[in-house]
């Protein structure tokens, strides 16, 4: 983000403190303050993501309606038996694809 910074204070439960506090013991944050921004930048990005998904989402919904319970059930069947594949193709040594093809 920017260099200059704002001094924030903030009252969080204390798992989320003593969670800030082991990452900084273990080198995972600089201090609490950078370990908390970290967390906000995150928050910001899932949530303009979030917000470009809905627009598509409600896009696509303009142009060929809205999706089904039906349609999300037999894609999450077809995810489920795509995904089965590709864990056998790793257990017989095929999971992961030449770069170069």
């Amino acid at each position: 983000m920017t260099q200059s910074k704002h001094r924030l204070s903030v009252t969080v439960d204390p798992e989320l403190f003593q969670a800030g506090q082991r990452e900084v013991r273990t080198d995972q944050a600089d201090s609490i303050g950078a370990w908390v921004s970290t967390a906000v930048e995150d928050k910001i990005h899932r949530d303009r993501k979030l917000g470009l998904l809905r627009a598509a989402l409600a896009g696509h919904a303009r142009e060929f309606g809205k999706i089904t319970e039906a349609e999300i059930a037999a894609q999450q069947r077809a995810d489920r038996a795509q995904a089965g594949s590709f864990a056998a193709d790793a257990t017989e040594g095929r999971g992961r694809r030449d770069p170069r093809a």
